[in-house]
């Protein structure tokens, strides 16, 4: 690993000064669990670390809230220095969302969750990682701070390539907004992992599916493991809408997926294993999301 100096602001208009002033030659790092093997294989050499630790006390930035009108559903703000293991454990998140809870649950150990964070995980931008898709299917929103204002940015237009997103060098993630799941809503999270149970997945699927008089008035299908980012599947999408579930719509849907993914061949399986297994999950994802729609709505 290269020398480095490390540097741990109090505030975070310091860490956003200390951004400003070092750029492309500065790292945030949180966890650390992404960016430490980076440095260690030489891929990241940054001259400079910025350490949030300090941050999660004093700015709440490790902090879940309720936002919106009182009396009407709320949006969850959930801060980048969040855990995987404190947004599964939530008892707000499991109630509001439970899909996501689900979801962090399924993250490598209890050992790697309890210490990676929910912002450094989406800036590391991974396209195996198993939150994004859920994120995705929730029309989910990242907050971006810099020292000339804030900005938010939906979660799928987020990821721009292997390990890149639309983050300036001066620009810092400080949280994600996760609107109210629609009234007959059923959402599901599906992890296909033939090795160990900490590891990536061959393919991941998250879907969202919201009912009126049992017709698909909207549709969210999102994959993790099958290209350069996760993807959003449109095209899935647009089949299903408006459309009356049937089993055989389902099927013929989810069997568009095997031209919108892009998978890698590796030690989890060969492009075209994966893309198979893509339209074998995304059906079952839609099945499972339809079965908790019609079972009362809202639910993980």
């Amino acid at each position: 690993m290269s020398p480095f100096e490390y540097i741990e602001p109090q505030t975070l208009e310091e860490a956003l000064d200390a951004l400003a002033r070092y750029g492309d030659e500065a790292k945030l790092i949180a966890g650390g669990t992404g960016l430490v093997n980076l440095m260690k294989q030489r891929l990241v050499q940054p001259a400079y670390l910025i350490g949030l630790r300090r941050l999660a006390q004093t700015e709440g930035l490790a902090e879940i809230d309720q936002i919106g009108p009182p009396g009407s559903a709320q949006a969850l703000r959930l801060g980048a220095l969040c855990t995987h293991r404190a947004l599964e454990a939530s008892p707000l998140v499991q109630t509001a969302v439970p899909v996501l809870a689900e979801t962090f649950g399924r993250v490598a150990s209890i050992r790697i969750r309890s210490v990676a964070t929910l912002g450094g995980a989406l800036a590391h931008a991974d396209p195996n990682q198993d939150p994004p898709p859920s994120l995705i299917v929730l029309d989910a929103r990242v907050c971006l701070r810099s020292n000339h204002g804030q900005r938010e940015v939906g979660i799928a237009e987020f990821f721009v390539d292997y390990y890149e997103t639309v983050l300036e060098p001066a620009e810092m993630l400080t949280a994600v907004i996760v609107p109210p799941l629609p009234a007959n809503s059923g959402t599901s999270f599906l992890k296909f992992l033939p090795q160990t149970q900490d590891d990536y997945a061959t393919v991941a699927v998250a879907a969202r599916l919201t009912l009126d008089a049992d017709r698909i008035v909207q549709v969210r299908v999102a994959l993790g493991a099958a290209g350069a980012t996760p993807l959003r599947a449109s095209v899935v999408e647009a089949a299903l809408q408006g459309q009356q579930p049937t089993p055989a719509i389902i099927r013929d849907a989810a069997a568009l997926v095997a031209e919108a993914v892009d998978p890698s061949d590796d030690f989890r399986g060969s492009a075209d294993y994966k893309r198979d297994m893509a339209v074998v999950f995304v059906e079952r994802a839609l099945d499972h999301a339809l079965g908790r729609a019609r079972a009362g709505g809202g639910q993980g």
